[in-house]
């Protein structure tokens, strides 16, 4: 264990620890834009600076790790007055429309410029000009709200493992894109999402099918449906409807999601989903209850058992329940019905 001083407080962190995480344990909050605790940090945003007493400079406390002794003040004046100046650069040459942007409220640079009272940039300069990628059928690329901070590129690379975008172009002109800009929907993008739901602005932005804000939805946590992985994911939910799905950073998937489970989601309002049982009664399946759907199950299994034996029953269970649901399907029929013949589709 290494022993630190952080804003006066006396910190025990591991070997190795970061000045960002040694900070979280004692609970102060210091601002980033490209951290993500599943990467490998490289300090590109420097909005995360912090002064070490000793060193040269402030230093990028995502990257730094402490070390036995080291005083820390993460909030000193001089922390505040870069922090204040990096968010100005970056409103130097970002559009100021949060009243419509999709991402209002769930902004990470509207939060700081909110929390370091930064209202407008002061610098002036050249703006880019981007044209909007709307080629993809699932998310928008708008490169002017692009804060250059480099999360969607690693994301895409490093944990998905798709490398569909990448830095084009050098100096003013680096832009987020695929070989010869050409549009996502030319590129080997899967439209898995985890780039929309890595961005910490508005340049990428998912094209939902109901308009909402952050503060307008629930989340409920869930299971994906679509395999048997169990990804976990928070499903945002306005007035009774499901509007949007967000992955969340635990076991199995640590907040990754495919375009299935981060898109797929639709079919839950869909006007042709049965929302009763249904039985057929003289050549005509009619609405009926769950109890009398249930009675005529065990009655028709138990008339079969009765006249033909447990073999006569097959079960054919689905890659799109849990894994707990599959277990229960196969303990119904070999414990129950008292029969091996069960099986698993183990695709979709």
């Amino acid at each position: 264990m290494v022993n630190l001083t952080i804003n006066g407080q006396k910190v025990q962190a591991a070997n190795g620890t970061t000045i960002l995480k040694a900070a979280e344990s004692i609970g102060i909050k210091i601002p980033t834009f490209c951290y993500d605790e599943r990467l490998v940090a490289h300090g590109a945003c420097r909005i995360c600076v912090v002064e070490v007493a000793g060193a040269r400079s402030l230093m990028a406390s995502c990257t730094v790790p402490v070390t036995e002794g080291m005083i820390v003040q993460t909030h000193s004046p001089s922390v505040i007055e870069t922090r204040k100046d990096i968010l100005r650069l970056i409103l130097a040459n970002h559009p100021l429309d949060c009243l419509t942007c999709e991402k209002a409220g769930n902004c990470k640079l509207q939060d700081y410029c909110y929390e370091y009272d930064i209202k407008e940039s002061g610098i002036v300069g050249t703006k880019k000009n981007y044209p909007i990628d709307d080629s993809n059928p699932f998310f928008s690329l708008d490169r002017n709200k692009c804060i250059m901070c480099g999360k969607c590129i690693r994301v895409d690379n490093e944990l998905q493992c798709t490398g569909a975008i990448n830095y084009n172009s050098r100096g003013f002109n680096t832009h987020v894109g695929i070989p010869y800009d050409r549009e996502l929907e030319q590129s080997t993008c899967v439209s898995c999402g985890n780039c929309v739901s890595a961005c910490p602005v508005g340049a990428l932005s998912s094209k939902n099918h109901a308009k909402f804000r952050s503060w307008e939805v629930k989340t409920v946590r869930t299971t994906c449906s679509y395999c048997g992985v169990g990804c976990q994911m928070d499903l945002q939910v306005k007035d009774n409807k499901v509007v949007g799905v967000e992955p969340v950073n635990m076991a199995p998937n640590d907040g990754l999601l495919c375009v299935k489970g981060k898109y797929g989601y639709r079919f839950i309002d869909h006007p042709d989903r049965l929302k009763t049982p249904l039985i057929k009664k003289d050549g005509s399946f009619v609405a009926a209850t769950w109890d009398e759907a249930y009675d005529l199950i065990a009655d028709k299994m138990r008339n079969v058992k009765e006249n033909y034996g447990s073999d006569a029953f097959g079960g054919f269970s689905s890659a799109r329940c849990t894994n707990e649901e599959n277990y229960l399907m196969q303990k119904l029929f070999r414990a129950v019905v008292g029969t091996n013949n069960i099986d698993h589709c183990a695709r979709l």
